[in-house]
């Protein structure tokens, strides 16, 4: 029990003195999951618009295939990225495995099927309401597609989060193509998994907590953002019931 309790100590005062090799570990963290979220969302949220509002044939080939890269494990990401980098492979000339850049690539492939999935949904539950009138007004495909997403906005800021959260959570993948390097490879999952095997509980629980304290910080934003939509939601019946009053 003692040294539960000294352990948690320990880690909050790591915490709370920042200590050095500790917040490097998590701005690395931040930085990984950061650039391959943009990355991922840029791509994604594009391709998930468009494949919402398309009808073409063997569009639902597309989704299930779509929908059954969700459930590829963050292994086999890694290790197909590592194939790839690795020096016999296509892109071992790039000299980016066990590197900040290889660990993005397969973060960014790990999530783009997340974010392209979640917009997908989105922006098809919205067309299903608005895509007639939109297209009565003569907006085409593309144009359709980026009218609904910006209507959604709301609902694709959640999707954002919740890729990064995947991202940031996420342990196998860069463990592989990373190779858990300290001061340039090594990430929260990472380490915490490093650390405990070492039997240095302090700095693991510090990560823990740190990590812990990011993943609530999600959610916490992921409940605002869907309170500003709902009163968004409600204020536009006003605004028009105002507005025909003034008419």
């Amino acid at each position: 029990m003692n040294t539960f309790s000294e352990s948690f100590r320990v880690a909050g005062s790591l915490i709370l003195s920042l200590d050095p090799t500790l917040w490097s570990v998590v701005i690395r963290s931040l930085a990984v999951s950061g650039t391959a979220t943009v990355i991922a969302c840029t791509i994604g949220i594009l391709a998930g618009a468009w494949l919402g509002v398309s009808r073409f044939r063997g569009r639902g080939v597309v989704v299930t295939l779509l929908n059954t890269a969700l459930a590829v494990p963050a292994v086999v990401v890694g290790l197909v990225v590592y194939l790839l980098l690795s020096r016999s492979g296509p892109l071992g000339f790039l000299g980016w495995l066990f590197s900040f850049q290889a660990m993005v690539v397969a973060q960014t492939l790990l999530v783009l099927p997340i974010a392209m999935a979640l917009t997908r949904q989105v922006i098809e539950d919205a067309d299903r309401q608005h895509g007639e009138q939109l297209a009565s007004l003569g907006a085409g495909g593309a144009l359709k597609g980026l009218l609904l997403a910006w209507d959604e906005r709301y609902a694709l800021l959640t999707v954002v989060l919740a890729a990064f959260g995947r991202a940031i959570a996420e342990v196998g993948a860069v463990m592989i193509v990373g190779g858990n390097i300290e001061g340039f490879t090594r990430v929260m999952t990472t380490a915490i998994a490093l650390e405990t095997s070492k039997g240095d509980l302090p700095m693991a629980l510090g990560l823990g907590m740190v990590l812990l304290g990011v993943v609530l910080l999600l959610n916490a934003l992921v409940a605002l953002i869907r309170r500003w939509r709902e009163r968004a939601d409600a204020s536009e019946p006003s605004r028009a019931s105002a507005a025909g009053g003034m008419a």
